[in-house]
């Protein structure tokens, strides 16, 4: 298949901008909402798997001071987009950025948190666009393998977060639970009241007791014609409407 290049949107927030460049996947609101929602408090060092154009990183080196923060992304065009939405950051020195396979690359250190929003399209025709491609279809990352690795490089005290659509995030702690991970938290998003949750995010554990606690809740997007309320609260240190 012939792919096509082409640029990705820029994205303006509060604090920080997004350069889409080429990196294939624009600022999406699932990027978003696991930024906002994920808890790295007493976390010193985080990893952000597929960080394409820094997105994740930016949103939690803005919320957590005291983590330093790693970035890898397999895409060159997406390692260009975050290496320029980084340097022109305020946060550049707790960044440290990589470009390669999650599957193999050697990291100096064990992570205490891992943030990403993964390939999720398990079966179906795939986006024409190469980046995009790898983005979004699980050819580029099996989830299996994701959870793997996860497990292998981060301590006994790490947390694993992640959103997907529902049913590829329902399969996915499954996997990650026959690798040892442990579900922690869970947050189920609907865009209206009137639909069923279409996204999930999840904190995994390596602690099992977790699973006795289980924190789980659900956030509407839309209301009455507007953003709900508690979309507004979560997001609002990020976007510039809000």
């Amino acid at each position: 298949m012939k792919y096509k290049i082409v640029e990705t949107k820029n994205f303006n927030f509060k604090q920080f901008s997004i350069y889409g460049g080429q990196s294939g996947m624009p600022v999406s609101t699932d990027g978003v909402l696991l930024g906002a929602w994920v808890n790295l408090a007493k976390k010193t060092s985080a990893l952000d798997i597929g960080t394409g154009t820094g997105l994740l990183a930016l949103m939690v080196a803005q919320r957590f001071a005291e983590a330093s923060i790693s970035a890898i992304d397999i895409d060159q065009h997406a390692i260009h987009a975050a290496a320029i939405n980084i340097k022109q950051s305020p946060w550049q020195d707790r960044i440290c950025l990589h470009h390669g396979s999650i599957l193999t690359t050697d990291f100096p250190q064990l992570f205490d948190a891992i943030i990403c929003n993964p390939p999720y399209f398990n079966s179906g025709a795939q986006a024409q666009q190469s980046q995009r491609a790898t983005a979004r279809h699980s050819d580029s990352l099996d989830h299996l393998q994701l959870a793997n690795r996860c497990f292998d490089i981060t301590t006994d005290s790490a947390t694993a977060s992640f959103i997907l659509p529902t049913p590829e995030g329902e399969d996915f702690i499954k996997l990650a639970q026959q690798c040892g991970w442990h579900l922690a938290k869970r947050l189920d998003v609907k865009t209206t009241d009137k639909k069923p949750a279409s996204r999930i995010l999840f904190e995994l554990s390596k602690d099992p007791v977790c699973e006795q606690d289980l924190q789980r809740e659900s956030l509407t997007i839309h209301h009455q014609g507007g953003y709900s309320a508690a979309f507004i609260a979560l997001t609002k240190d990020f976007y510039l409407k809000m």
